[in-house]
C-alpha cells in the first residue's frame, strides 16, 4: 500500500492518541516541522480538528494546548479502545522502540511515525509482518523531513472523508 493510501488508512480509526505529546517547548514532543508555518503540537493538530484525541505522556496529568488543558493518559494500555485507535508517535527512537513493542501488543491497528521517531530498528519492528495494519512513516510526503501530520494530515483526513 503507498503511503498515501496508508495515511488515508489511518485517518479511518474512530479514536486517536499522541504519544510523547508534551506542553513543555524544551520536550521531543512538544517540536514541531521547522519546514511547516505552524506553532501546534502535533497533539494541538488533532485538537484544533475536534479529532478525539488522547495525549499519552507518563511525567504529566494534562497538556496545554490551544489555551486549554487536556488530561492524559500515562500509557497506550490506559487507552480504554486501543484496538480502534490509531497513534502517532512523536518520541525519539528508543522510546519509540518501547511504544511500539506496547501497541503491538495491544493490538494498535495503525502507527505513524513523526520523522526524528525512528531508526532502523524502529522501522524494522514497525514494518514487521503482522505488527501493525498500517504505518505511516519515511520518505515522501509534502514536507522536506518525510511523512508528517502537520504537512501531510488535513490531505489524508480530506481522503479519509473527516475533513
Amino acid at each position: 500500500m503507498s503511503t498515501e493510501a496508508t495515511a488515508r488508512a489511518f485517518f479511518s480509526a474512530p479514536v486517536f492518541a499522541v504519544v510523547g505529546a508534551s506542553s513543555n517547548p524544551a520536550k521531543f514532543g512538544h517540536k514541531t516541522q521547522l519546514t511547516f508555518p505552524c506553532t501546534h503540537t502535533v497533539f494541538a493538530w488533532y485538537a484544533a480538528r475536534d479529532l478525539p484525541v488522547t495525549p499519552i505522556n507518563p511525567g504529566a496529568p494534562t497538556i496545554r494546548a490551544l489555551n486549554k488543558e487536556h488530561p492524559t493518559a500515562p500509557s497506550l494500555s490506559a487507552l480504554p479502545r486501543p484496538r480502534e485507535t490509531a497513534v502517532s508517535v512523536i518520541t525519539p527512537p528508543p522510546a519509540t522502540l518501547q511504544v511500539l513493542r506496547e501497541a503491538r501488543e495491544l493490538g494498535v491497528p495503525s502507527v505513524w511515525l513523526q520523522p526524528g521517531t525512528y531508526d532502523g530498528e524502529v522501522l524494522r519492528l514497525a514494518r514487521e509482518e503482522g505488527a501493525f495494519q498500517n504505518v505511516v512513516v519515511g520518505e515522501g510526503g509534502r514536507g522536506d523531513e518525510g511523512w508528517c501530520v502537520l504537512v501531510d494530515g488535513d490531505r489524508a483526513l480530506r481522503q479519509a472523508g473527516k475533513l
